[in-house]
């Protein structure tokens, strides 16, 4: 009789939603030639990571966005 393989649970992904750091979304979602949103100053490579990055790296993006808002 073989052992069965133990299944490993799903990695758990990071809530889209943050008590410690809001999403900096402001619902106007257009993006310019460089690929930054035109609302929240996030680049679209931030906006797909955002979902899974944690808090530290959350902090990290917001503060970039507000960097490019206030060169805008």
């Amino acid at each position: 009789m073989t052992k069965a393989t133990p299944v490993r649970a799903p990695k758990p992904l990071y809530s889209n939603v943050s008590p410690a750091v809001p999403s900096p979304c402001s619902g106007v979602c257009r993006l310019d030639e460089q690929k930054v949103c035109l609302g929240c100053f996030r680049h679209v490579e931030d906006i797909r990571e955002w979902r899974s990055a944690d808090d530290d790296r959350r902090r990290i993006i917001c503060a970039q966005a507000t960097q490019r808002k206030s060169c805008a």
